[in-house]
């Protein structure tokens, strides 16, 4: 069995800064809490659990006197509810994260209504609507927009960082089609994080030349998900947490493996799988 991995792999820039900032303040202080999951991965969590980073659920749940704002970053408002209460804020926010951020706020002060293509439910996208002060939505179908009662005459499309490009381009295109009108004014901006676009094309490529890819990296990540969904297009796909959820029967006929991982799946789980895969053979 022959495997090749990408040379995108492991952590990415944003969640290994992030990462780096809590390790420090958690050695400094004895423990740190975090507003919501750092990064959506439970063997990093884990991890970080047992060097005393704890994750509060929302603002009310803070128990200390400073918390850290997740890779994921918040809307103002929740950022100002913290300070209120005279809570001290570590900011571990991505800087592509931050970069949408602004995307979203110069926009919507800007006069116009501000679509991020991704998913409504992710942290991310939630924080990215605040910084939008309520004058935007977010979704993955134009028809959604499409059906708004009052369409406002001027619209600004940004994505979430870790969607897949042509995706979004395909998104944009079907929404000029269906909504864009007489008077109409569209701003475009690119929003997808550059880490995360190298990554989706080295996976993509390695995808093509293999028999099946493994994609590692939590279930509840956003950027993993992608991974996989894209991979899948070229060949056989599995995308795994952890070495223990590979099955034998998966490479029965499969000469040439391929590995990927999120962008927040750390070192040692990778290298767990690689072994799990050299004993297999």
């Amino acid at each position: 069995m022959k495997i090749g991995k990408t040379g995108e792999i492991g952590f990415c820039f944003g969640v290994k800064r992030a990462i780096d900032i809590l390790e420090r303040v958690a050695r400094e202080r004895g423990g740190v809490e975090t507003v919501g999951a750092v990064v959506h991965n439970q063997q990093v969590l884990q991890r970080l659990a047992e060097i005393g980073v704890r994750v509060a659920q929302g603002v009310d749940d803070i128990r200390g006197d400073m918390v850290a704002i997740s890779s994921h970053g918040i809307a103002p408002k929740v950022e100002e509810e913290i300070r209120a209460r005279h809570i001290d804020i570590v900011d571990t926010t991505c800087p592509f994260v931050h970069r949408l951020q602004t995307a979203a706020r110069r926009l919507a002060k800007s006069g116009f209504f501000v679509i991020i293509y991704g998913d409504a439910d992710h942290t991310e996208v939630r924080g990215v609507l605040g910084w939008a002060d309520g004058k935007g939505l977010a979704t993955l179908d134009e028809k959604i927009i499409a059906k708004l009662d009052s369409l406002p005459r001027r619209l600004g499309i940004l994505s979430q960082t870790t969607q897949i490009p042509a995706h979004f381009t395909e998104f944009v295109k079907r929404l000029i089609d269906g909504t864009f009108s007489k008077d109409s004014e569209l701003r475009i901006i690119d929003t997808i994080c550059h880490d995360i676009r190298k990554r989706q094309a080295q996976a993509l490529e390695l995808a093509n030349r293999v028999d099946l890819m493994l994609v590692i990296g939590g279930h509840s990540s956003a950027n993993t998900n992608r991974l996989a969904e894209l991979c899948s297009t070229a060949t056989k796909t599995y995308l795994v947490e952890t070495a223990k959820e590979i099955k034998p029967s998966w490479f029965q006929g499969k000469h040439h493996i391929g590995i990927t991982s999120g962008a927040s799946t750390a070192e040692p789980t990778i290298d767990e799988v690689i072994a799990r895969l050299e004993a297999l053979a």
